[in-house]
């Protein structure tokens, strides 16, 4: 079991040094990041507030 998960992180780590693997990594965090807050109902709460206070704010200086 040990000697599996110490491959998997040299395999992982060969990954980690080259530039357009990273590149890739980092947009599909992105994208997952941003599809986690949109369902984590604490930070869509957040979200509406910020935009309610802008939409109001918006609508205060019409």
């Amino acid at each position: 079991m040990l000697d599996s998960v110490l491959q998997v992180f040299v395999t992982v780590n060969g990954f980690a040094t080259s530039p357009f693997v990273l590149l890739i990594l980092a947009f599909i965090g992105a994208y997952l990041g941003s599809r986690v807050v949109e369902v984590i109902p604490f930070t869509r709460r957040i979200i509406e507030r910020r935009e309610a206070q802008a939409a109001a704010a918006a609508a205060e200086r019409d």
